[in-house]
């Protein structure tokens, strides 16, 4: 068996070992992490045997692999359709049905597509997702190894159903790997449906009535992109096309921009870009180590994946232009609408619709230092944004809340919890962290292919500036009052907030290796040319990244007796309490501080409307254009 397959197979099958497993919580316990390391494990392995990213394609020539997938896929849309049904989800059902409908023409339709002889391939890329699938999700399976009894300890109103939560973590894992490895476009489209199911699935554990609401809107939403999916299955077999993925890309783009452009409208829903958007916000109500891994390395990762597969094809066309300046609409509203917010999980489910539309708008315009910019962001963004939702996890089980204001003071209250945010926050804005490395490339990219890009990308990121700062300023603001005291922090969150904190600064040290080693070879591959950055400007960022990794490292020095915590400067108008002033009127007032939001400037409502609108004109331009 090939290493490939392993990591698609081990996953599906540790998922039905967990469902049998019953209420024995330290065997279930020990088995989730077992199957953490090895998932985590497998990716390195693979690297190690293939350190030049070459292009490697895995031959199944036995009868039982299509017929393995062709169940497969009679299971899912069974399942999608009886929960449409016992739901009584009308639009869900429709779309399941056509769904079945379209991929029945394509299976059954006689039309005669050629077989796949290597339906499986791994390139330097695909094992860069695989890293973020393996390494980045086991560290969140095994946070949610600890999280989870802790959170129905906080939550006894809210069944006990670990069983079928670990259960789809590690099936929604396996269909990432496959999707990942995937040369058979319609093995990809497997994998993209199951990873469909399983978000449905996660996103309701609770069983609330907003749960499941959100559980449906995520379902509803993504099987329209994965009727678009299926319409470019169809496409291919009807015009005799390949169904292998690198055929495709190194096709025409006048035989393969039709099929490209259907997937990629599968890849907005997937990557929840306007206006498809609500069910990423939705997704929220679910356990925090769901939405990290929607966020950091399953589902919304599957959308900007194919974008970055198919960016030779975008190159140069109208069509690619018109997603990339969806992608550029969707970074520049996301990242203002996470001014309002003070719930810390929304702040970071916009960011994270705003990032992915800057990798949506670097993959569309597809030159090689764009899609270079691309799969930095991907890399970095999945290791900061994981890092950020555990911690805030973590903080809410901690001080009960995940207001961004009930966390101030948080350094002095949980200095491990804040540190971990706090390097999470670097990463996503401080230079020389990862993702401001790649905005800038992103930018520079950006300012040959249309004027519009570059600028939505430069005010899209002070938009980022002002939230992000704003938080850093609350986790290190003076305590000005007695807490309750928090709850501890569990044995397995510390070593998934430990490792990822030490992965995120460890990356940002290295990042020109993982240029050079990872990235260079794709790009090698694709465009025979690849993005260099002089050592010069290396050194300065290297040196850079020192003293910003100081910053967060020096607070968890404690200083002894000789930590001393000053009262807060009034000019002159303290009073003997240190939590009170005199105010105006001589009147005596506690002292309070409270970020600035700017609701009114930057209301979601509007803004999100408003970004419906243009990212649904760009849609229809782009149907226009493909059938011009």
């Amino acid at each position: 068996m090939t290493l490939p397959l392993f990591l698609i197979l081990f996953p599906l099958a540790l998922a039905g070992v967990i469902a049998l497993i019953g209420g024995h919580a330290p065997t279930r316990s020990a088995t989730i992490k077992l199957g953490a390391i090895i998932v985590a494990i497998g990716p390195l392995i693979l690297l190690a045997q293939n350190w030049r990213g070459d292009a490697v394609f895995f031959e199944l020539r036995t009868a039982w692999a299509n017929t393995a997938v062709l169940g497969a896929e009679i299971t899912v849309t069974l399942a999608l359709l009886i929960i449409g049904l016992r739901g009584k989800q009308l639009t869900i059902t429709a779309l399941t049905l056509i769904q079945a409908l379209l991929m029945g023409f394509v299976e059954f339709g006689g039309h005669g597509h050629a077989e796949v002889a290597a339906p499986l391939f791994t390139d330097s890329f695909s094992i860069i997702m695989a890293h973020i699938v393996g390494v980045v999700g086991g560290l969140i399976v095994w946070h949610a190894a600890g999280y989870m009894p802790a959170y129905h300890k906080r939550h006894g109103e809210i069944p006990d159903r670990q069983r079928g939560f670990f259960a789809s973590i590690f099936l929604f894992l396996g269909a990432m790997f496959a999707l990942v490895f995937a040369n058979h476009i319609g093995w990809l489209f497997l994998a993209w449906e199951v990873t469909t199911l399983c978000s449905f699935l996660l996103i309701g554990y609770s069983g609330t009535p907003e749960a499941r609401k959100n559980a449906f809107l995520a379902l509803r939403l993504n099987l329209i992109g994965g009727v678009a999916f299926a319409g470019a299955l169809l496409y291919l077999t009807r015009t005799g096309g390949s169904l292998a993925l690198n055929e495709i890309i190194q096709s025409s783009q006048a035989v393969a921009l039709i099929p490209v452009a259907l997937i990629c409208f599968a890849g907005l829903t997937k990557a929840a870009q306007m206006p498809f958007s609500a069910w990423l916000l939705g997704a929220m109500v679910a356990p925090t180590p769901v939405s990290a891994l929607l966020h950091a390395s399953t589902m919304v990762k599957a959308g900007v994946y194919v974008f970055v597969r198919f960016a030779p094809v975008l190159q140069n066309t109208t069509v690619g232009l018109l997603f990339a300046l969806i992608g550029a609409t969707t970074f520049l509203l996301a990242s203002c609408i996470a001014i309002s917010q003070s719930n810390a999980k929304r702040v970071l489910a916009y960011s994270t619709i705003a990032n992915l539309g800057l990798v949506v708008t670097c993959a569309s315009v597809g030159n090689p230092q764009a899609v270079w910019a691309a799969i930095l962001l991907i890399v970095f963004h999945a290791i900061a944004k994981a890092l950020l939702f555990i911690a805030v996890g973590s903080t809410e089980l901690a001080i009960g809340s995940r207001d961004i204001e009930d966390m101030e003071g948080l350094i002095a209250r949980r200095p491990e919890i804040a540190v971990a945010i706090l390097i999470g926050i670097a990463g996503m804005f401080l230079a020389p962290f990862g993702m401001l490395i790649s905005k800038w490339a992103a930018i520079e990219a950006l300012m040959n292919s249309h004027p519009i890009l570059p600028i939505a990308i430069a005010f899209g990121s002070s938009a980022t500036l002002f939230f992000w700062a704003k938080w850093m300023g609350k986790l290190l603001s003076t305590v000005k009052q007695t807490f309750p005291p928090p709850n501890p922090v569990g044995g397995d969150e510390k070593v998934a907030l430990f490792l990822l904190s030490a992965l995120s600064l460890g990356l940002c040290a290295l990042w020109p290796v993982l240029s050079g080693v990872a990235i260079k070879p794709f790009l090698l591959a694709t465009y025979g040319t690849f993005v260099e950055m002089n050592r010069g400007t290396i050194l300065i960022l290297s040196l850079m990244l020192l003293l910003v990794a100081a910053l967060p490292l020096s607070l968890l020095y404690k200083g002894g007796a000789k930590l001393r915590i000053t009262t807060p400067y009034l000019s002159g108008a303290n009073v003997e309490d240190p939590n009170r002033f005199t105010g105006s009127i001589a009147d005596t007032q506690p002292v309070a501080t409270r970020g600035y939001y700017l609701a009114e400037i930057f209301a979601e409502p509007r803004l999100t409307h408003a970004g419906w609108i243009a990212t649904l004109l760009l849609l229809a331009a782009v149907g226009v254009v493909v059938n011009l």
